[in-house]
């Protein structure tokens, strides 16, 4: 028959079991969600070069077709000798580039215009810094989430409680820094709370 010394010492090392699987799944999380965040950083950051090149790309059309714009309306100052056909002809071919350079200014049907361009890639480069601000969160989540887990089964083995003790602070530490990377992704998480608790707020 087991002692009640026994019993007890059976008793702590199943709460701590049951502890060590708490952080593994918490762990676990943390995990994915620094795999995510890498991944969200590198997309992002390929979409926002793509972006930027499109947009330069198309800029250096449209620079293209105010230069040769400049260059038939200076023509057609210096040359007031032109028929009126000549006249028109140059006319239309500057509207004609007048009409592009709007298009390659702004296109909203497409969203292809240097506008949305700009726009969107500087929204591409928004993402990517907060997949990159959210990366270490998980990364130092994990390493703490991991010593804390060792720590506990060492406190299992020895059966001493300083052991358990750091593991419960680091562990809480590394479940905090796991929050923390998931909090910075909830852009509205902040309005959510306000929301819940407008008192505290």
């Amino acid at each position: 028959m087991p002692t009640p010394i026994a019993e007890k010492s059976a008793q702590r090392d199943r709460w701590i079991a049951v502890y060590i699987g708490a952080l593994s799944v918490v762990l676990a999380i943390c995990a994915l969600g620094g795999e995510n965040a890498a991944k969200e950083a590198s997309s992002k950051n390929i979409e926002a070069a793509n972006t930027w090149a499109w947009f330069q790309a198309k800029n250096m059309r449209r620079d293209a077709l105010r230069l040769q714009t400049a260059e038939l309306e200076l023509f057609l100052a210096t040359q007031l000798n032109l028929d009126e056909a000549t006249r028109k002809a140059f006319t239309d071919r500057i509207s004609a580039y007048r009409q592009q350079e709007a298009l390659l200014t702004t296109e909203p049907e497409t969203g292809e215009g240097l506008n949305e361009l700009f726009a969107k890639a500087k929204a591409l480069e928004a993402e990517r810094d907060l997949a990159r601000k959210q990366d270490p969160f998980f990364d130092n989540g994990q390493a703490l989430l991991q010593i804390a887990i060792v720590l506990a089964s060492v406190a299992i083995v020895s059966g001493g409680s300083l052991a358990l003790t750091i593991s419960a602070i680091l562990g809480l530490a590394g479940t905090a820094s796991t929050l923390h990377g998931f909090w910075l992704g909830a852009s509205d998480g902040l309005d959510s709370l306000k929301a819940l608790f407008p008192l505290f707020f």
